[in-house]
């Protein structure tokens, strides 16, 4: 070792290769001023110097500052080196060593080309196999509208396929990595405000929020490096800066976004000490609690009141620290789809006034099932304790009512259990109704029956009967002689020849696809909250236009009000109204035709007036069938479906024996005095006033069933709490009564009256699939009725209640004393 003027310390070097056990030989140099050690290594054989020259960039690691000083300590190398031939005698083997330098590089340490200089050169390191593809989160699926639209990125090394205009959240869901948000909705609009979606991604200064960047091609993107983690806690400490320690009392503890996210994504420690911020609640009505210290602001139910709901209730009010939720003056919430808020909501700002302390959701025990307060057939996820409903969810269904469900659908589980019949009952001499067993109540019942003309028994089903009740009361009557039997709300004299005629033939999901809708008699916003729904994201998304004929009503969408009865329809049949041209220039027009007009007496002269309108606008083609009919009754569809056509009009004018299947909404002025009214059903409703015997039925959420709704998709019920006091299922009620009255039906289970089904609607065992009518509305005959000019009316007065359930329902009298006032 020799030591220079230059501060540089000159030697021969024998041992080991930087980081590896292979021995080698060269020149060290060494600083005493920064202590940095330059190693030269001999020149390589020829062999393996184009070897050596293509490792030169792997292995050999020099910053600039490495470079340049290497750079001037060669030019005086030789210098060093004659500084060194005097103190060390040269011999021809150090001179040779000097003289072979290749090159000059530093001593450093570094995994990865250590292990790459460590393989033998004769078998190279095999690339690492792609990753295998991870399923996508839910079960998300993509769809290339054209495939050329499709670009590539990668997602933590994975590549995907996603279309063009798609964000990188999504990109990353299909990728099969779920990334934490608050404000981001798939059915809302982008606000990009809660700031927890973010990830890294590569050439980017800085972390970015992945639900508002749009995916590029060959994006890189990284959702699980140090640098998102950290942010994530970062965003995740500003939000819990001013959240309060309401886990324990708050009604949203163990379903909460914030709590599983927190403990996903958040970090152990807070470094904010200051008090905390409180917000004063805010009063929005009978049916959504505010605790609105809680809110993060993510916006959510802003963005739903007034994108989906359509309404301006709900905005933003104040600036930094002093932001908040409100109304903008005092006033409540007034939408039929307000409860959707509780649903959306991340933390527990909004919840369910109602359901407030009352469970937790790990106490409960969840029910698929389908609305039936409608004709709708929300999906929706019945929630119960015991014997007791405490709640009822919305269940996704794309086709349907999506992920939203009407506050009347949610809030009319109370009147379930308000006002029930138990136990089978008998009205004496007094006037009085006294229990009696179920014996001595179908023996009453059948004496009863057989000394009744069969012309003389009328047997009506009520708007909540499944399909299999209908069809075992159709069957009886009919081996009692009688073919007077019908469902209450499709009128007296209802035409079931075509199915076209009474369903909605473009399908709730196919509204969409319409540029102009014709409303006919019909208020969807309280007939039909969920098809509402549909027709206003068509109007914001496809800017369609809708005309409306009837009576003034609010349609939380823009539309032309056209008219208010029949002589409109004539004119737009003639070609002399301006909407006319609206209906002709349309690619894919649809008509909605209200069920009330089922009530009225020229109700088919209407339908040919309508179907005159369809011929012009050309509603109905191969491609295309625009014409529906909106039915108000979850059993409509079903009944018609099944035949359920009485033979005679007039019939429960002349009537000895009526049979009233959970039918409360039929006018009783009209039954003669001296007939004998049987009601069975699960309410004490209307028509128990005048019904000589009470035999108790389960209601849809203690039984199996089938409804079919008003677009033709048949779905089915299923029990979630057992069935109250002595109570049985409709359809083994007729059975038994059947058997007593020595007419025995052929069916004692559940299966063997579905048989029964197929022979005569096929369709309705198709669950969850929606059946198309065969054949259009031109088959019908030429209408010879006379049409009247009398304006369309209302087919429903009070939203809030429309049937026994929610007529007993504690909750929705509250919200038709408050929502309703004028």
């Amino acid at each position: 070792m020799v030591v220079g003027e230059a501060g540089l310390a000159v030697g021969l070097c024998f041992g080991r290769r930087r980081g590896t056990m292979e021995e080698g030989e060269g020149v060290c140099i060494l600083s005493l001023k920064s202590g940095d050690w330059w190693f030269g290594e001999q020149q390589q054989q020829p062999a393996a110097a184009a070897e050596a020259e293509a490792h030169s960039h792997r292995e050999i690691s020099l910053t600039k500052r490495h470079r340049d000083s290497v750079t001037q300590k060669a030019t005086t190398f030789m210098g060093l080196g004659m500084l060194a031939s005097r103190v060390i005698r040269p011999t021809a083997s150090n001179l040779s060593r000097l003289s072979s330098l290749h090159f000059i590089r530093p001593i450093v340490s570094t995994p990865e080309a250590s292990s790459a200089q460590s393989q033998p050169q004769s078998d190279p390191t095999p690339d690492p196999p792609p990753p295998s593809p991870r399923p996508p989160v839910a079960g998300a699926r993509v769809h290339f509208p054209n495939p050329e639209d499709a670009i590539e990125v990668f997602v933590d090394g994975y590549s995907v396929k996603v279309p063009k205009g798609m964000t990188v959240l999504q990109a990353c869901e299909i990728a099969g990595v779920d990334i934490p948000r608050f404000c981001y909705h798939s059915r809302l609009s982008i606000a990009g405000n809660c700031r927890m979606c973010l990830v890294e991604v590569e050439k980017t200064p800085k972390p970015v929020a992945s639900c508002a960047m749009p995916a590029l091609p060959g994006m890189k993107i990284k959702t699980d490096t140090p640098l998102a983690k950290k942010a994530r806690e970062g965003v995740m400490e500003f939000l819990l800066m001013n959240h309060p320690l309401d886990c324990p009392i708050c009604d949203q503890g163990g379903e909460c976004d914030l709590q599983d996210q927190s403990m996903a994504f958040g970090s152990d420690r807070g470094r904010f000490t200051e008090v905390k911020r409180a917000v004063v609640d805010k009063n929005l009505g009978p049916l959504v609690k505010t605790v609105m210290t809680r809110c993060i602001q993510c916006t959510r139910c802003v963005r739903f009141a007034t994108e989906v709901a359509g309404v301006q209730d709900l905005g933003m009010l104040g600036r930094g620290s002093g932001e908040e939720i409100g109304t903008y003056v005092e006033k409540l919430m007034t939408s039929e789809l307000s409860g959707n808020v509780i649903d959306i909501c991340p933390v527990g700002a909004l919840t369910s006034k109602p359901f407030a302390f009352k469970a937790r959701n790990w106490e409960l025990k969840g029910t698929e099932s389908i609305d039936v307060t409608d004709a709708v057939g929300s999906n929706i996820r019945i929630d119960s304790r015991g014997p007791e409903v405490l709640r009822i969810l919305p269940r996704l269904n794309e086709d349907i009512n999506e992920e939203w469900i009407s506050d009347k659908t949610r809030f009319c589980y109370d009147g379930l259990k308000r006002q029930r019949l138990n136990d089978p009952m008998i009205r004496g001499a007094d006037g009085r109704f006294k229990t009696v067993s179920w014996r001595d109540a179908l023996v009453v019942v059948a004496e009863v029956v057989l000394q009744v003309k069969p012309g003389e028994i009328v047997g009506i089903a009520g708007q909540l009967s499944d399909a299999e009740s209908m069809m075992a009361l159709k069957d009886f009557l009919n081996r009692m002689g009688s073919n007077n039997v019908w469902c209450e709300g499709n009128g007296l004299n209802p035409d079931a020849d075509l199915r076209s005629g009474y369903i909605m033939n473009s399908g709730i999901a196919g509204l969409e696809k319409a540029d102009v809708f014709l409303l006919v008699g019909t208020q969807p916003r309280v007939e039909a909250a969920m098809v509402n729904a549909r027709i206003r994201k068509t109007v914001r998304g496809n800017q369609a236009k809708v005309g409306y004929i009837g009576p003034a009503t609010d349609l939380n969408y823009d539309h032309q009000h056209l008219g208010t009865g029949p002589k409109t329809l004539i004119e737009l049949a003639e070609g002399r109204h301006p909407f006319c041209s609206a209906l002709a220039n349309a690619k894919n027009p649809a008509i909605i035709v209200g069920a009330g007009l089922f009530e009225r007496e020229d109700k088919d002269a209407i339908f040919s007036v309508v179907e005159t309108i369809a011929k012009n606008a050309k509603v109905v083609r191969p491609d295309w069938n625009g014409f529906n009919v909106l039915l108000l009754k979850a059993a409509q569809a079903a009944a018609l479906d099944l035949g359920l056509v009485p033979e005679s009009a007039n019939s429960i004018e002349s009537a000895k024996f009526v049979y009233l299947m959970g039918a409360d909404d039929v006018n009783m002025e009209k039954v003669p005095s001296d007939a004998f009214v049987v009601y069975q059903g699960h309410h004490g409703d209307q028509s128990v006033y005048r019904a000589n015997i009470i035999l108790p039925a389960a209601a849809f959420s203690e039984k199996e069933g089938i409804y079919e709704n008003t677009e033709g998709c048949s779905q089915q019920t299923l029990p979630a709490v057992p069935t109250v006091g002595d109570a049985r299922d409709d359809w083994k009620i007729i059975r038994a009564l059947s058997e007593v009255a020595g007419v025995r039906l052929p069916y004692d289970s559940l299966g063997a009256i579905r048989a029964r089904i197929r022979t005569v609607a096929p369709n309705l065992l198709n669950m969850d699939e929606r059946e198309p009518a065969t054949f259009s509305a031109s088959l019908k005959p030429d209408c010879s009725h006379k049409m009247s000019l009398t304006d369309f009316r209302p087919a429903i007065d009070n939203f809030y209640m429309t049937d026994s359930i929610t007529r007993a329902s504690k909750i929705m009298a509250q919200c038709s004393a408050t929502l309703l006032k004028k």
